[in-house]
C-alpha cells in the first residue's frame, strides 16, 4: 500500500509526476514495488536510495523488466525503481569505439545509435527492443554469439554504480587498457542489482560487419554422434565461427519450417572471408545433412527471430500456461547430450520445450511451456542433469509461485561465503533486490 510517509519523503527529491502507486506491477512475477519511482537523473538515484537506505526500505531496480521472473521470492518491496526513464548517450567515441550510456537505454535503441556510425555493440542478449542495456549487464546476459564476441564481462570497460547509501563510485575507465589490479567491473557485472544501481556503462565497440552468412545444416535423421563429429572437424580448423548453435527440432520448426536437429553456424567478416569459410564447410558437412544459406538481412532476421523467443517478464503470461526458461552450463561438446534430454522431457513431461545451445560455448538456454506441475518437474530433471554433467543450471524466468520451490541458482557455490560478504559490506541492511542472486542474496 502507498504511505502518504513514504511519498512525501520521496517526493522531497523527485518529483511528484515521476511517482506512482505500483502501475508495473505483476501479480504473477513478483519483484514489485508499493510505489514505483522513474528517477531521470544521477541524483534522483541517489536520494532514492539514501532515502531508502536511512529508512530500511526495500528497493527493487527494474530496466525494462524482461527479466522479472529472475530470482526473488518476495510479492513486494517497499520502492520499485525504474530507470526506463534515465536513459540516452551520453558520450561516444568514434575513433576510439567506445560509448557511455545510461543504464535505461534499450540496447535496439543503442545499436541504432551507433549503427550511423558503421558500429555496433558485439553482444545478442535476448529481447533486444525492449532489454535495457543496464539490465543486460547486470545479468550477463548474452547470445549465440558469444562464441565470437565474448560476453558482457569481455566488452564492459567502466561502470559508474551507486551504492545503496547513496556513494558513486567508478570502476574501470572510458580507454580500453584502463586496469592494473582486480578488474571491479566483473564483481558487478551479473550481480543482478544486489550491489548497486548502475548510472553509466562504458563499453568498446566494433565495426559493422562488411558480410555475414549464417548456414542452417539440418540432420533429419536426428544423428548426434554425426554432428559431434562435424563440430569437432570445423572447431579444430582455422575457421572462425562466430556461433556454432545447436537447436532442437521444435525449435528448428518454428524459425525454419524444418523439424529436425539444426545446427547454426555464423560468419562475419570482410565478404572474402566469408565466402571461403561458407565453401568450407560446404565440403566437410555431412553427405546426410541438407543446408541452407542466409545471407545478410535474412541471416539478421534469423537471429532476432531467435532472441524474441525466451519468455518476456514485461508480458502477462495466461494463468493455465506456466512458462519457464533455464540456463545450463556444461562442457561445451555436451551441449548435445543437454539438447537431446530437453528433447525427451517433451514426450515424457507433456511440454513444449523449445532449446538452443553453443557447441563452442557449453552454454544452452531451454525454454519449458505447459501445466505447472509438469514444469517443475522438468526443471528437477534438467537441474539433476546439469548436475550429473558437471555443470549447473540455473532458472532464468519462472513464475513467483514456483520460484518460492525451487531453488533458482542451484545449491550453493562453495565460495558463497564470499559474495556473502561481499554484500554484506556492500549493502549491509540489504535493500537492494533482495533475493535475487545466488543463495538468495
Amino acid at each position: 500500500m502507498v504511505t502518504s510517509k513514504l511519498l512525501t519523503g520521496l517526493s522531497s527529491f523527485i518529483a511528484e509526476e515521476q511517482i506512482s502507486g505500483g502501475t508495473l506491477n505483476s501479480p504473477l512475477l513478483g519483484n514489485n514495488g508499493d510505489i514505483t519511482v522513474f528517477p531521470k537523473t544521477e541524483q534522483e538515484i541517489v536520494g532514492i536510495l539514501k532515502y531508502a537506505n536511512e529508512n530500511g526500505m526495500k528497493v527493487n531496480i527494474m530496466g525494462g523488466g524482461t527479466k522479472r521472473g529472475f530470482g526473488g521470492i518476495e510479492v513486494s518491496a517497499d520502492i520499485l525503481l525504474s530507470l526506463e526513464q534515465y536513459k540516452g548517450v551520453i558520450e561516444h567515441s568514434p575513433g576510439d569505439m567506445i560509448v557511455t550510456v545510461k543504464p535505461g537505454t534499450t540496447f535496439q535503441e543503442l545499436q541504432e545509435f551507433l549503427a550511423e556510425h558503421n558500429q555496433k555493440v558485439p553482444l545478442d542478449p535476448a529481447l533486444p527492443k525492449e532489454a535495457t542495456i543496464g539490465g543486460i549487464i547486470a545479468a550477463n546476459d548474452f547470445g549465440p554469439k558469444r562464441l565470437g564476441y565474448g560476453s558482457a564481462r569481455d566488452m564492459v570497460i567502466g561502470l559508474r554504480m551507486i551504492y545503496p547509501d547513496g556513494t558513486i563510485i567508478r570502476a574501470g575507465g572510458k580507454t580500453v587498457k584502463n586496469v592494473a589490479g582486480y578488474d571491479m567491473n566483473k564483481l558487478f557485472i551479473g550481480s543482478m542489482g544486489t550491489l548497486g544501481v548502475i548510472s553509466e556503462i562504458t563499453i568498446k565497440l566494433r565495426p559493422v560487419q562488411q558480410s555475414e552468412s549464417l548456414m542452417l545444416l539440418s540432420f533429419p535423421d536426428g544423428n548426434l554422434k554425426e554432428i559431434h563429429t562435424f563440430t569437432i572437424s570445423l572447431l579444430d580448423s582455422v575457421m572462425e565461427p562466430i556461433a556454432l548453435e545447436l537447436i532442437n527440432p521444435a525449435l528448428a520448426e518454428k524459425l525454419t519450417g524444418n523439424r529436425a536437429y539444426t545446427l547454426a553456424i555464423s560468419f562475419e567478416d570482410v565478404a572474402s572471408s566469408v565466402r571461403y569459410q561458407v565453401e568450407y564447410v560446404k565440403q566437410k558437412k555431412s553427405e546426410n545433412a541438407s543446408i541452407s544459406i542466409l545471407e545478410d538481412l535474412a541471416a539478421r532476421k534469423f537471429w532476432g527471430n531467435l532472441a524474441d523467443i525466451p519468455p518476456n517478464g514485461r508480458q502477462m503470461d495466461s494463468e493455465q500456461t506456466t512458462r519457464a526458461s533455464v540456463k545450463i552450463g556444461v562442457k561445451n561438446l555436451d551441449v548435445s547430450q543437454v539438447i537431446k534430454e530437453s528433447q525427451l522431457l517433451q514426450d515424457s513431461c507433456n511440454l513444449k520445450v523449445e532449446a538452443h545451445g553453443g557447441l563452442g560455448t557449453g552454454l544452452c538456454k531451454v525454454y519449458l511451456s505447459g501445466a505447472n506441475d509438469d514444469v517443475a518437474s522438468a526443471i528437477t530433471v534438467l537441474q539433476n542433469f546439469a548436475e550429473n554433467m558437471c555443470g549447473y543450471a540455473v532458472i532464468t524466468h519462472l513464475p513467483l509461485a514456483l520460484r518460492r520451490q525451487i531453488e533458482v541458482w542451484g545449491k550453493k557455490p562453495v565460495h558463497f561465503f564470499l559474495l556473502d560478504g561481499i554484500k554484506a559490506k556492500v549493502d549491509p541492511k540489504r535493500i537492494l533486490n533482495y533475493g535475487r542472486y545466488v543463495g538468495g542474496i
